[in-house]
């Protein structure tokens, strides 16, 4: 097992990945001529052998979904516009096409790791002491497909964890259809993406100070048709960007009557395409007091990276937000949980190698950085990240680092800034938190310990870690011999 610091303490928490979880995907081929030769097929089929066939689905899958008939009708209408004719068919061939194109996906069943935990909204009839929470985990499946999966449960006075079970039933997360945007900031991040030009003037002035989604597309649908410009060959790569930047700024929703553990938020936008990868989650204090959910995560598309933000009040409603700047590049960014001199505050790391600050007035767009660490032991001479958001007490902000060192071997670790000016490193600690042991020498990835966050609770740091990115646990550490270590 993972060698932790003696002044930590190793729960009995383990988490790992279930093959059995699954959810229901949409699966169209990318060929409409065999969209086409599918539904063929079933509507040339007599309304007995759809009943028969239909039955056998459903006899098969029924109980591994919930209302799986409503998911069938879904996917049918992701493929309606390839029927021959207007008249719509009976509605068991409907379900029968829509389990044609339709999936079973086992979305954690490679691995379940990389955690972060945050305080739960809710914090109702608890006994005194404990405290629930949310902890947020990244869920592999086939092809390497990151999504993003919850648990919930609480910690006691004495530090026991108990974890709630999931339910049955793993549900989608909603995707909300039409969403709204600011036209100003959707605006600005056009001409981030450098599209400062003719079209997009043309497209923003349409548009209203606050639009929807189906707006956008009619006033594309206008300017690119209008006759009034000149066409540009230009234009059609423009109009390219602009949905790609609406759809990669999206809204979901938590299904009623469903809890946050039974929620898998797939990835849904260009950008994300193939994977949403560790969430940083953190729940930020404005100035006036309100409080907000923020998670910074990579956005993986197959190719590229890049990092994005997701914003909720509740966890029932989400918002995935693009960031922009050219500060915004590489993995691992982590917001402060408050506002640092009249700015919001991350630590980045942009070079692939060192620790940064970022100082922002607007949570969207980032260009400022500073560098404050470096490399500087064996076991981090490859490159330093962050592990989360930085935790705030009376002594400073204790920062979780991971170090990469010989044999790409990840350790956790962390530092301490100065509380008024977090650029300035004022405790580091000489050995990790954690170190992979020989259990983590084999797994998904050998050789790894990894977190994506942790939190202060009855004067103890609780962290959730990754083991081989593959399963995830959590220690107990004692947050003033903590301290002591790093002043010291």
């Amino acid at each position: 097992m993972a060698t932790i610091a003696p002044f930590a303490e190793k729960s009995n928490v383990t988490l790992t990945p279930d093959k059995t979880r699954t959810i229901l995907r949409p699966f169209i081929p990318r060929n409409e001529a065999q969209i086409v030769n599918i539904i063929s097929r079933v509507m040339a089929l007599p309304e007995s052998s759809v009943t028969k066939e239909l039955n056998k689905v459903l006899n098969d899958f029924l109980l591994r979904h919930e209302n799986i008939e409503t998911v069938f009708l879904e996917h049918y209408a992701l493929v309606q516009q390839y029927l021959f004719t207007d008249l719509q068919p009976a509605r068991e061939k409907q379900l029968l096409i829509g389990s044609c194109f339709s999936s079973e996906y086992t979305f954690e069943s490679a691995a379940l790791f990389n955690p972060s935990i945050v305080p739960h909204p809710d914090q109702s009839n608890l006994p005194p002491g404990s405290l629930r929470f949310i902890m947020s985990l990244r869920a592999t499946g086939e092809g390497h497909i990151s999504s993003l999966t919850f648990r919930t449960g609480t910690i006691g006075q004495n530090n026991s964890i108990v974890i709630d079970n999931p339910g049955k039933f793993a549900v989608p997360a909603f995707h909300v259809q039409n969403p709204l945007y600011d036209k100003r900031t959707f605006h600005r991040k056009l001409l981030e993406m450098g599209l400062e030009n003719d079209f997009t003037a043309c497209v923003m002035d349409l548009l209203k100070d606050s639009f929807a989604f189906l707006e956008l597309t009619e006033s594309l649908k206008e300017v690119s048709f209008s006759c009034d410009r000149k066409k540009l060959q230009a234009d059609a790569f423009t109009s390219d960007k602009i949905q790609w930047l609406a759809l990669s700024n999206y809204e979901t929703e938590l299904p009623s009557a469903k809890q946050l553990s039974d929620l898998v938020i797939f990835p849904a936008s260009p950008a994300e395409q193939n994977g949403i990868e560790d969430a940083r989650f953190v729940l930020f204090t404005d100035d006036d007091g309100t409080k907000t959910y923020y998670a910074t995560y990579t956005a993986y598309d197959g190719k590229v990276i890049l990092p994005q933000l997701l914003e909720t009040k509740d966890f029932s409603h989400i918002k995935m937000i693009t960031l922009n700047g050219k500060a915004v590049e590489n993995k691992g960014m982590a917001l402060f949980p408050r506002k640092i001199n009249g700015k919001y505050a991350m630590i980045s790391r942009q070079d692939n190698e060192n620790l940064f600050l970022m100082y922002s007035d607007n949570i969207h767009f980032w260009h400022e950085t500073h560098l404050i660490m470096k490399p500087a032991h064996t076991w981090e001479f490859i490159q330093v990240g962050n592990c989360g958001s930085p935790i705030e007490t009376d002594a400073g902000w204790i920062v979780l680092t991971h170090g990469v060192g010989p044999v790409r071997r990840y350790c956790i670790s962390a530092i301490l800034l100065d509380k008024e000016d977090p650029r300035r490193v004022i405790g580091r600690l000489k050995e990790p938190l954690v170190i992979p042991g020989e259990a983590e020498m084999s797994g998904y990835v050998p050789n790894v310990v990894y977190t994506c966050g942790a939190f202060i609770h009855n004067q103890n740091l609780v962290l959730p870690y990754a083991m081989s990115d593959r399963t995830t646990t959590v220690a107990i550490i004692g947050l003033k011999k903590l301290l002591d270590e790093l002043k010291g």
